[in-house]
């Protein structure tokens, strides 16, 4: 499902002005993204799952197609987890 699918099914079953849930929809996925990257925030939706940050320590890697090594600094990345009640509904 697509960003623009999601949109189209909440205006259908709100009645909302396509227009209206897209502003929404952006709206709350700019705020998670700001609250990972930029503040380094857990982000806790109950029900559904929690998003984090987790942290990736430094690391030394191979270029094999130029016989290299390189290290890799550590770095943050976003990471999902979803909550116990969504995984019931999955099983």
């Amino acid at each position: 499902m697509t960003k623009a699918e999601i949109i189209n099914k909440i205006a259908d079953e709100t009645g909302v002005a396509k227009k209206d849930v897209a502003t929404t929809v952006e709206a709350f996925m700019e705020e998670i993204r700001q609250s990972l990257a930029e503040n380094k925030e857990n982000v806790y939706l109950r029900g559904f799952g929690t998003f984090i940050v987790k942290r990736r320590a430094q690391k030394t890697a191979r270029n094999i197609s130029k016989n290299t090594t390189i290290i890799i600094d550590a770095h943050d990345f976003p990471a999902f987890k979803p909550s116990k009640s969504f995984v019931e509904k999955m099983k």
